[in-house]
C-alpha cells in the first residue's frame, strides 16, 4: 500500500469516527502533536483521539494536497467538525518499517483569503 493510500485509510478511519481501525494503525511507540497537546504511546494517542470523536458528532476531511517523502506524507486538510467549524491543517505523519504509523504532527493554519 502506498503512503498515499495509507494516509487517505488513516483519515477515513478518522473521519468515520473508527477508533478501533485508528488504534490498529498506530505504533507501539507513536508520538502525536497538535496545537494543544503532545502525547508518547499508543496507549495516549488512542485516549486523545477517543477524546476528539466524543467531542465531535461528524468529522469530515477533504485532502487538499499531499507531500510525500520515502516514510512521510504530509496532506493539507479541511476539517469540517459538527457541520460548522472549518479547519485547515497540516498533517505530516511518519511510518515504521512495518507501515504503522509511529508519528502525527498536526499544524493548525487558515483558511484562503477571500
Amino acid at each position: 500500500m502506498s503512503l498515499k493510500e495509507r494516509f487517505a485509510t488513516y483519515l477515513e478511519a478518522y473521519s468515520a469516527k473508527n477508533l478501533q481501525q485508528v488504534a490498529d494503525m498506530f505504533a507501539a511507540d507513536i508520538s502525536l502533536r497538535d496545537w494543544k497537546i503532545a502525547v508518547a504511546g499508543k496507549e495516549a494517542a488512542v485516549a486523545e483521539t477517543d477524546k476528539n470523536f466524543r467531542a465531535a458528532k461528524t468529522i469530515e476531511i477533504e485532502i487538499l494536497a499531499t507531500y510525500e517523502s520515502d516514510s512521510s506524507i504530509a496532506g493539507e486538510l479541511k476539517i469540517v467538525v459538527d457541520r460548522s467549524e472549518v479547519l485547515y491543517v497540516v498533517d505530516v505523519l511518519s511510518f515504521n518499517a512495518n507501515g504503522q504509523i509511529n508519528s502525527i504532527r498536526a499544524y493548525l493554519g487558515r483558511g484562503a483569503l477571500q
